[in-house]
This record gives C-alpha cells, sequence and structure tokens, in this order.
C-alpha cells in the first residue's frame, strides 16, 4: 500500500488568500520582557503604525505606497512604544505594530491612513506587509479589549513583547487569542449554496460562515451553521484551506459540505437571500460577468478561493 499521507501540492490552499504572506519569524518562546526596547535600539527595526482600524501608509516618489517606518520618523505621529508589540524577525530585522496617536484628517500630505480592508482589497501593499499588518492588527485589538485581568480585574500588563499579559495582583497570565470560524460552501457537483448578508456590498453572494462553539469539532460546526442558516443538512465535510482573519482577531476555517436536503429554509434574520446557484453562474459571478450584477467576494478573501476551486473542480 502507497504512503498518501502527504499526497497533497507542495503549496497548500491556504498559501493563496489573503493575508497568508507573512514571511516573519515571530521567535514567540523566546521573548524577554524587554524586547520591544531592544528592538526599538536596532537601527533595522521596521515599524507599522496602526490606528482605529488603519494602517499608516506612506507615499513614495513613483507614487507606490509604504507601510514601513523607522522608529525616529514615527515619533511625529504620537506612537505608543510602550503599547507596542514586537511580532518577530525578518531577513531585514526587527518587526513592530506600534498604535499610533495622530487621526487621519490630521496627517500630513504624504502619509495615507487607509483601513485594513481597502488595503487588502486593493492589493496596496505586498504580500509580506499584508500578513504582517493581519499579525499587528491582531495583537493590538487583543491587547486593546484586554486591559484587565478576566479573574481578578486588576490592569493587566503586557510582557514578552505584546505576547502575553501579566496580572500584578494575583499573577495569572492572559496569551493573545484566536477566535476560529467556520466557512463552508455547500456544493454538489452540479450547484452549490451561497447566501447574502445585509452588511455585504451590492450584488454579493458568499459562503456561509458561523464561529465555531466550545466543546465542538470544525465538522460539527460546519453541519450546525448551514442547518441553523440554510435549513440544508449535511453529510460528509472537507477541509480546504484556512485564512488569519484580523477583524478583529479570527482564524477562517474554510470547508465544503455535501448536501443531504435541497430545500432552503433560510434564517433571514441572519441573511437577506440563501439560494442555489449552477456553476455556470457562478463561473460568471466569479469573471464579474453576470447578466443581473451578481458577484463573489474579493479575490483574497476565503470564501472567494471556496467558490473558485469548486467552480475548477468539474
Amino acid at each position: 500500500m502507497s504512503f498518501r499521507l502527504f499526497d497533497a501540492p507542495l503549496r497548500e490552499p491556504s498559501q493563496f488568500v489573503g493575508f497568508a504572506g507573512n514571511m516573519i519569524d515571530r521567535q514567540s518562546e523566546n521573548r524577554a520582557d524587554n524586547s520591544v526596547d531592544k528592538a526599538l535600539a536596532d537601527p533595522t527595526t521596521r515599524l507599522l503604525l496602526m490606528n482605529g482600524g488603519r494602517l499608516y501608509l506612506k507615499l513614495g516618489e513613483g507614487g507606490g505606497l509604504d507601510p514601513w517606518f523607522g522608529a525616529a520618523e514615527s515619533k511625529p505621529f504620537k506612537v505608543s512604544f510602550a503599547q507596542g508589540v514586537l511580532l518577530g524577525f525578518s531577513e531585514r530585522g526587527p518587526v513592530l505594530a506600534v498604535p499610533a496617536g495622530v487621526d487621519a484628517e490630521h496627517l500630513p500630505e504624504t502619509i495615507k491612513a487607509i483601513d485594513y480592508r481597502s488595503v487588502y482589497m486593493q492589493g496596496l501593499i505586498d504580500e509580506a506587509a499584508a500578513g504582517a499588518m493581519a499579525q499587528g492588527a491582531a495583537l493590538l485589538a487583543w491587547h486593546a479589549s484586554h486591559r484587565f485581568c478576566s479573574k481578578c480585574g486588576t490592569e493587566s500588563q503586557m510582557r514578552a513583547g505584546g505576547y502575553k499579559r501579566h496580572c500584578p495582583n494575583c499573577g495569572t497570565e492572559h496569551f493573545p487569542r484566536t477566535d476560529p470560524v467556520a466557512i463552508m460552501l455547500t456544493a454538489t457537483r452540479e450547484k452549490c449554496l451561497l447566501g447574502r448578508g445585509r452588511h455585504f456590498g451590492p450584488g454579493m453572494y458568499s459562503a456561509l460562515a458561523g464561529f465555531i462553539e466550545p466543546g465542538e469539532t470544525i465538522e460539527a460546526a460546519v453541519r450546525r451553521e448551514t442547518l441553523e442558516e440554510a435549513g440544508i443538512r449535511l453529510g460528509r465535510v472537507v477541509y480546504h484551506a484556512s485564512q488569519p482573519w484580523p477583524f478583529p482577531y479570527s482564524l477562517m476555517i474554510g470547508c465544503f459540505g455535501e448536501p443531504l436536503n435541497d430545500d432552503i429554509q433560510a434564517d433571514l434574520n441572519e441573511l437577506e437571500d440563501c439560494r442555489w446557484f449552477a456553476r455556470d453562474e457562478v463561473r460568471l459571478m466569479l469573471t464579474r460577468e453576470h447578466p443581473g450584477n451578481l458577484i463573489t467576494p474579493p479575490k483574497g478573501a476565503i470564501a472567494h478561493h471556496l467558490i473558485r476551486a469548486w467552480v475548477d473542480s468539474e
């Protein structure tokens, strides 16, 4: 019998989604509490400046956008080095994410503050920088929402370069969290199930998704969410790819589901619409040529990759 455990492409599907190009060596297990200070003293250190869900970008001479700042040039933007997070080390040196204090409307003309979604959807920075942005955005958001010890309520302190928080009162240590989200495309050979949320852009349909609950497997979450949102029972569930999602700190886990019934009973409290789409129609949605102007999510989203993989699977 042949050995088939690793009978898969050398580049798994997760490497092609948005935010997956992070090349930083995190070294999260080898951090001292003064690692941010040591990094700031290194002249090769590069910083990502963030404020209110936006990334600061420098306008280059050729019209390009540069997300990287030196420690000295970042000071005019009222950065909080004390709240900075050491993301890790690149080939060029240490990399930090630091909250800035100057609002977008008060920035000079040479600096733009652009929201994270637009940065990745418009491809304004390279894949490695986008991956670092996702890491930094998630960590800064976690620190902002977990300032106080969940055990005793005392304000905690950032330690290990931002990779944990320590409570000075009860000694409890808190570590950054990632919320797992199942995103699933229910499909047969002829059709797939797509839904439309009320907050979606005009004409957009996507795969269904929902948070994985405590004590639940990925497969069980895929089946539960599909049944709750669409009334479709699933048989087999197959994992396809995952995507870090910094809104605020999630991991999207993409799967395919095998439907056992066809009759949709959509939860209209969750969805605006939910229906079956034939393969040829979905292909037109992917290429933005649908006669009804229906579309799928942008190329960086894992939903796009699930839908594309199914369309190309015939």
